[in-house]
């Protein structure tokens, strides 16, 4: 194939390989070939049968999102904005989201629109938490994104009857049959033809899933050279619940079963042994995290909607924890989750020094990818995989441009971005999706979304019509 070359752009973040860190790198070319980066710096002399204009343009690794639902979230959009359920804690797990869960037809366009979101806020690559779903391998790769498809299996589900007690129905045989499945899901994830997708095991949570299914899981992950991940520590309940099961914490649970490693990661890992929240005996879940090298998966915004939040993360960064950043709920952007974790980060520390904008970025690039075994993506260096964004750094919202990251994820977001390209295929060009219809998929989902409200009080506990569930911002005049 061509080489192409991105000449003279006004920045690179560049790869410091001997420091191991990201650099700002002024007047500089990057130039790709089959997919891969060739050459990153100044000066570059050889074959350049395609020229992009780098003028005017920050170059930058492309953003790793370690935990997202692109098969559910988007139906929630204007229902669970402002509800939590009071008897549990403020979660919406539990009594809330089963009810507005999107149904076969819906599901495609949920995917459609959260992919398209997150292309463009600049993701390159994602990790696809969900249930399988028919023409799921093929509607991930017509998207032109990096995914790690993540099939989540359980031994139980949960329920509520009367929106203060959560139950577990279990049934172990239906999550073994539901992990093996999903581990055919993901040899059919690495050998698609699009060479863009690859798998990752989910126990999906750790209340769900019985002590069998959990070490086996582990077991095939580390058998297959894959990341585990798994939901933990994300509500007061399971909290609650796995200590009275156990009398250990979740993650000290996961500790004492040997399943918190460098291949580990833990979507949410809130509520910990020394969280307001949830104060325990021990002091212990940080240092645990820490001394495994298991990551977390932090993803604010779907939290702090219900006046919760993570305590705090320049602490967990601070004692040696790896994160990462996920978008686990509509907006599906990544340069506004990134603002949030900062703004909350430094709320609940009260100290504007307790994490900057390079742990930002560290976490949403090296972090993500650390997380799911890549060492070639999320940086930009010869040998790693072309998935880059350029973004204007001549936008209105990025001047002035003393310090470009900084105007990104702090003024201006994705307006600023130009194109995304994985690979070295271009799947934003000029701030518009090529590779699927956003606005299409948008107006399906608007529509799919009237057929879920109509059936929303027969899944409803109490039978509630939706506007007792979720009342809207002002009376229908």
């Amino acid at each position: 194939m061509a080489t192409t070359v991105i000449r003279n752009a006004d920045l690179v973040i560049a790869w410091d390989g001997a420091a191991q860190q990201h650099v700002y790198l002024t007047d500089a070319e990057v130039a790709f070939r089959d997919g891969a980066i060739t050459f990153v710096g100044r000066g570059y002399d050889g074959p350049a049968e395609e020229v992009i204009d780098g003028k005017g343009m920050m170059v930058m690794p492309g953003l790793v999102n370690i935990h997202c639902h692109p098969s559910s979230e988007p139906m929630n959009k204007g229902l669970i904005d402002e509800i939590g359920s009071p008897g549990l804690y403020n979660s919406s797990l539990y009594e809330y989201m089963p009810i507005f869960r999107a149904d076969a037809e819906a599901v495609p366009h949920c995917v459609r629109v959260a992919l398209s979101e997150l292309l463009l806020s600049g993701v390159t690559t994602v990790a696809d938490l969900s249930m399988a779903h028919p023409g799921w391998m093929d509607l991930l790769a017509e998207s032109g994104m990096r995914v790690c498809v993540a099939p989540m299996f359980r031994s139980a589900r949960w329920f509520t009857k009367n929106g203060h007690v959560v139950e577990y129905e279990w049934d172990e045989k239906a999550g073994e049959k539901a992990m093996g499945e999903a581990l055919q899901l993901m040899e059919r994830a690495e050998q698609h033809p699009s060479g863009r997708l690859f798998g990752m095991v989910v126990p999906a949570q750790i209340d769900t899933c019985s002590e069998t299914l959990l070490r086996e899981s582990f077991e095939e992950s580390r058998k297959r050279g894959l990341a585990w991940q798994i939901h933990a520590a994300q509500s007061v309940v399971e909290f609650h619940e796995i200590t009275r099961r156990h009398g250990l914490t979740p993650i000290g649970w996961l500790d004492e079963m040997g399943l918190l490693s460098e291949r580990s990661i833990i979507g949410h890992g809130i509520f910990l042994d020394d969280h307001p929240s949830t104060r325990w005996h021990t002091e212990n879940d940080l240092d645990r995290l820490a001394a495994t090298g298991t990551t977390v998966a932090h993803c604010p915004t779907v939290f702090a909607r219900r006046g919760i939040t993570l305590k705090h993360f320049g602490r967990y960064r601070k004692r040696g924890v790896n994160m990462g950043i996920g978008t686990d709920t509509y907006p599906h952007n990544m340069l506004d989750e990134l603002r949030l974790v900062s703004y909350l980060a430094r709320t609940q520390s009260g100290d504007p020094r307790s994490l900057t904008s390079t742990d930002l970025f560290d976490a949403a690039t090296i972090g993500g990818a650390k997380a799911l075994g890549r060492d070639d993506i999320g940086r930009l260096a010869p040998g790693c995989r072309a998935d880059f964004v350029t973004v204007d750094v001549t936008h209105p919202m990025m001047r002035p441009a003393r310090d470009p990251m900084r105007s990104l994820i702090y003024a201006a977001g994705d307006r600023a971005i130009r194109s995304v390209h994985v690979d070295g295929e271009a799947v934003v060009k000029d701030g518009k999706l090529l590779t699927m219809d956003y606005e299409g998929a948008a107006a399906a989902l608007d529509e799919a979304q009237k057929r879920i409200l109509d059936r929303a009080p027969q899944q409803d506990w109490a039978h509630r019509p939706v506007e007792k569930i979720s009342p809207p911002t002002f009376r229908w005049a």
